[in-house]
């Protein structure tokens, strides 16, 4: 059986900062097949030059696009759409794998024909501490009936084959926070796919995400939360989905 190609999409906006480990993380991968596209909102940072400078590292192997776009879903859905590989997943541009080993180990797992994702755990920085863990997300005891309470396997760690997607669907790109959520709850309750928990490491994420930035974030997040349980026929309510906030208390490294 052939080894997939793995498509890993980055989206960015002005990252000039961060995307340069995000894309060095994929250079070291271990895993030859790997296609890397990165789409960018139109940065006027010096984000295209950098790319420009990358390009070539790739051999052939990366695609990007500067453009203007409607926000990070539309960014995420045009890298799925330009993505070639067999299995898909997206690598934030504040983030990098966490070790070299990462995609060559996931990959083994798509060995199994019936198998349609795999997931695992990650786990958060402060920026400029890179050997301090404040956070550990492990994504070990997630089952799909968690999700009317908020919980979701981690997406940075969700990695799944790209007919999954055709046959599921994009992401929805009036969500404002929750999109990312939404398709969890697609894929597992509606689609049933048969998915993997992987104990490993995929990602290291820096603190201060779109979803954690404020109360406001928080209280969007679970609105769009409820949204996409009851968009796919799952019960759920706030207080049901308010219950994950208390449970990230206890990832914390102190």
């Amino acid at each position: 059986m052939k080894a997939p190609r793995v498509s890993v999409i980055t989206v960015a906006y002005h990252s000039i900062a961060t995307l340069e480990a995000t894309m060095q993380s994929v250079l070291s991968q271990t895993y030859a097949d790997i296609e890397y596209i990165v789409v960018d909102g139109h940065s006027e940072d010096g984000t295209v030059e950098l790319l420009k400078r990358y390009e070539a590292r790739f051999h052939g192997r990366m695609q990007w696009v500067s453009e203007k776009d409607s926000g990070i879903y539309d960014a995420m859905n045009k890298g799925f759409q330009m993505a070639t590989g067999d299995v898909v997943g997206i690598l934030n541009s504040d983030d990098y794998f966490t070790s070299a080993d990462v995609v060559e180990k996931f990959v083994s797992a798509f060995e199994d024909p019936t198998l349609d994702a795999v997931y695992g755990d990650i786990h958060f920085i402060r920026d400029g501490e890179p050997d301090k863990c404040v956070r550990y997300y492990s994504s070990k005891h997630f089952s799909p009936g968690w999700l009317r309470f908020g919980f979701m396997p981690a997406h940075p760690s969700f990695y799944a084959r790209k007919e999954v997607f055709e046959r599921a669907g994009l992401y929805k790109t009036d969500y404002k926070i929750g999109s990312d959520y939404e398709m969890m709850v697609r894929l597992f309750c509606k689609y049933k796919i048969r998915a993997k928990y992987l104990p490993m490491d995929f990602v290291t994420m820096r603190l201060g995400g779109l979803s954690t930035r404020n109360i406001g974030s928080r209280l969007q997040l679970i609105k769009d939360d409820v949204r996409g349980c009851r968009e796919n026929g799952i019960y759920t309510n706030a207080l049901m989905i308010s219950v994950k906030f208390l449970f990230k208390l206890f990832e914390l490294k102190f």
